[in-house]
């Protein structure tokens, strides 16, 4: 075997150490699961083995779960269900085997068990995790429109009930060591490095080898479906259910499907069950859009797909963050989290010492979590430099530029910061819509000039856009890519234009919110229609969150950019009154379209003086069609985005989106959206809400090409920006 390695010591303890060659981290590869049923069938049949410890080889971690680039692949295998089903088995049969064979087998958790790793452990009839609070146990299928495939909805439902397991599959959670001891997920957490040896002591002293359930008399924890306690977390997580997921995700239902059929049966009968639903989730538009976007995509990404070719690697030691507010705090943590020296920049010490003390707050909550130690806080700490002293730039690989969205302030940070930079270092500013090239005036070095854009809260937003400026150099493409990927976010590179890529589009969800508040449709309504589409907040909700008074600004920098050609969005003038008339900024003032005031939040009652209802009552049908008018308005936009030459590589596109805006995940993003929707259907329904609400719903000519050819845009145009 190539992937796993037997050790029997001189008590009969067969050490299996788990280590796929040539990878950082293991994975459940179609290789792993081949072999995993040969060392099986060794322990079964082989007198000198008395009992196994599953262990991982590798420094990173025990299992990161299956390869979902073979699963894809290898389980779809055309319309053949039954090929399908035989290849989810596989796993399945094999940990069946695991735990009826006859003999004591412990898993030694030295690392990360996530998806299939845990499902791993969870057949193994003992767990012993070593207590790093860096180690997560957890089973996060559902993040990519999946459900635990391997056993997991069986196993961990009859360890900790109904409840407890169906929250955490359904929320993707994962336990820390201790946390899951006490949640009975775990039987015992020893310290690093000692718990191959204690998975040995349970061994020499195991009376049997039998699991909890295959023993005579077991009782699901909790209750089943047909116990008086056991039935209400079927009857409230049904409804649970449907108010997270707006039936958006298949995977969430065939979740509670599996669980419930399941616990009614024995056990193999149960893991045949959850074989089959997972196997029809995984062949659902959702999943593929999801795994493909969320993870394959993703990965690639992370690991720099997009980057220029020829151009040597860069590490950033040192990166100076001008303006110390929430954003250039936030940067400021990050990078020290990432081991880099920052400056952290701004007009006057007391700004400066405030920005610091806020990354001083979010790695205190790091230290009462235990993820890092005294030292490495006290380290981390004193790596971020606050202070006012443009001299102290002197050194650094890249300043990123986080101060007011007003040309005039950015053009004077970058004359006095380039001032202090050496030849070959990047200046990349954190604007959220002004034009790059247009910034890039100020600067004598334009081709070392780019855009940086991060997501607020910086600590929690994954995304960073990179925006070049007409000037912008491959050595600067490049170096801002090894930095994003350095501080561990996930980078999309586009081309300049008003709002570039995330915020332009983003936009147009708020302001289709606004025109549907002209309309006279309920403030309720909106909102409701828009978290139904699996947008993260309505659109009246997320213009409140970004800020009413922003809004305002924005739209008078932009009429005074365009002049004649300006055309004011949809309710601009309602948020107008809101701003300067009322004082009623948005969610950082508690006064916006909702009160603030009180909890829950409540629509502003003055609301209705302005945008006189007209439309309070729903049927399905104009639900269903009104949430279908807010995901075409953000994909023609996209659509648009592209025939201008902003964006051009679909990962990009439905990565940017979901993890920028939250544009509904169940669909795998905008553009896999278009295309499994199919082009000419979505620009006929485009063309119908044009005529019903206007031109920014007409499709560009792209997508009438697009459509007459017959093609796609994963067709079209995947791989093209690959190095």
């Amino acid at each position: 075997m190539e992937n796993f390695k037997i050790d029997v010591d001189a008590d009969g303890i067969a050490l299996i150490t788990f280590d796929v060659p040539g990878r950082s981290m293991n994975t459940l590869t179609a290789s792993v699961m081949q072999e995993v049923p040969q060392w099986v069938e060794r322990v079964k049949t082989d007198d000198a083995i008395k009992g196994a410890v599953l262990t991982s080889g590798k420094a990173s971690g025990f299992c990161a779960g299956a390869d979902l680039g073979d699963m894809a692949s290898g389980m779809l295998g055309g319309a053949d269900l039954q090929a399908a089903y035989d290849a989810g088995w596989r796993l399945n049969g094999a940990l069946r085997a695991l735990e009826t064979c006859g003999k004591p087998i412990a898993a030694a958790i030295n690392g990360l068990a996530l998806g299939g790793g845990l499902e791993l452990t969870l057949a193994c009839h003992y767990r012993v995790v070593e207590n790093d609070n860096k180690i997560q146990l957890g089973l996060p299928e559902i993040k990519v429109g999946l459900f635990p495939g391997g056993g997991g909805t069986q196993r961990l439902t009859r360890l900790i009930g109904v409840q407890a397991a169906m929250m955490a599959m359904s929320e993707g959670k994962s336990f820390r060591p201790n946390d899951a001891k006490g949640a009975g997920v775990v039987h015992e957490v020893v310290e690093k490095g000692q718990s191959v040896q204690a998975a040995k002591a349970w061994i020499k002293g195991a009376s049997k080898a039998i699991q909890p359930w295959d023993e005579k008399g077991f009782k699901l924890p909790g209750g089943g479906p047909y116990h008086p306690a056991g039935i209400q977390n079927f009857l409230v997580g049904n409804a649970m259910i449907k108010k997270q997921s707006y039936g958006n995700y298949p995977a969430v239902l065939n979740l509670m499907k599996a669980v419930y059929e399941g616990v009614q049966v024995p056990m193999d009968a149960a893991l045949r069950i959850e074989t089959r639903y997972f196997i029809k989730t995984l062949m659902t538009p959702e999943a593929q859009g999801m795994i493909r976007s969320l993870f394959l995509s993703k990965q690639e990404l992370d690991k720099g797909a997009v980057r220029p070719a020829g151009v040597p690697k860069s590490d950033p030691k040192k990166v100076t963050v001008l303006g110390a507010g929430m954003m250039g705090a936030g940067i400021a943590y990050v990078q020290a989290l990432a081991g880099i020296e920052t400056i952290l920049i701004d007009r006057d010490q007391e700004a400066a010492d405030k920005g610091k003390a806020h990354v001083e707050e979010l790695l205190k909550k790091r230290l009462s979590r235990g993820q890092i130690d005294q030292a490495k806080y006290d380290a981390l700490l004193a790596s971020v430099t606050a202070t006012t002293d443009y001299d102290l730039i002197k050194g650094s690989d890249l300043v990123i530029e986080a101060v007011f969205e007003n040309r005039e302030i950015k053009a004077d940070v970058t004359k006095r910061a380039e001032a202090q930079l050496a030849p070959g270092a990047v200046f990349g500013s954190n604007t959220s819509t002004l034009p790059i090239t247009g910034l890039a005036e100020a600067s004598v070095r334009p081709e070392d000039f780019i855009g940086i854009h991060f997501f607020s809260p910086v600590d929690k937003m994954m995304l960073v856009e990179i925006i070049l400026g007409e000037k912008t150099g491959e050595a600067a493409i490049a170096k801002a890519l090894d930095y994003v990927i350095k501080i561990k976010k996930t980078p999309i590179v586009v081309n300049d234009g008003r709002g570039f890529y995330t915020s332009r589009c983003f936009g147009t969800y708020v302001a289709e919110g606004m025109a549907m508040l002209e309309e006279g449709y309920s403030p309720v309504l909106i909102d409701n229609i828009g978290r139904m589409t699996g947008m993260p907040r309505g659109p009246l909700e997320m213009h409140d969150d970004v800020a009413l008074d922003l809004s305002v600004k924005i739209a008078k920098q932009t009429a005074e950019d365009l002049g004649d050609k300006y055309q004011p969005l949809p309710g601009s003038e309602i948020v107008r009154k809101m701003v300067e008339d009322l004082g009623r900024y948005g969610r950082k003032n508690g006064k916006g379209f909702y009160d603030y005031d009180s909890k829950p939040k409540v629509i502003w009652p003055g609301l209705s003086d302005l945008a006189p209802v007209k439309i309070d009552d729903s049927t399905p049908e104009m639900v269903a069609d009104q949430k279908q008018r807010l995901l075409y308005r953000q994909a023609v936009e996209v659509a648009r985005c592209w025939e201008e030459g902003v964006i051009d590589d679909p990962r990009e596109a439905d990565v940017g989106a979901i993890l920028a805006w939250g544009f509904a995940p169940w669909t795998g993003g905008p553009i896999t959206y278009i295309d499994q929707i199919g082009l000419k259907a979505f620009v006929e329904q485009a063309d119908k809400y044009a005529a019903q609400y206007g031109d920014r719903f007409a499709p560009p000519q792209l997508l009438r090409d697009m459509a007459a050819k017959g093609e796609t845009f994963y067709g079209r145009f995947a791989g093209k920006k690959a190095a």
